[in-house]
């Protein structure tokens, strides 16, 4: 019986070491729009609206296809706090 409890902590152990680390990751997000400026740290990219969205490019960005000023893209990145300042009530 004692076991059967140690194969089966193992088991949960190792199950919880193989989930994806996306499991935990924070909610993505989507961004269209035309590239209109690019560089190997930045792309900015001017949606149909007019509005400008500047993203940051790390080393674990993927990209499919050419990158190149111009082409239409969809970015998928995510929201993660860099910084907090909290501030007392009033």
């Amino acid at each position: 019986m004692r076991s059967l409890k140690t194969i089966l902590l193992l088991l949960t152990v190792i199950t919880a070491l193989l989930l994806p680390s996306t499991a935990f990751a924070a909610k993505k997000y989507q961004v269209t729009g035309k590239v209109i400026a690019l560089d190997e740290k930045m792309i900015t990219v001017q949606k149909a609206d007019g509005e400008k969205w500047e993203l940051e490019r790390g080393a674990a960005t993927k990209v499919e296809g050419d990158l190149k000023i111009g082409e239409k893209v969809t970015i998928e990145y995510t929201m993660i706090a860099s910084g907090i300042e909290v501030k007392k009530a009033k």
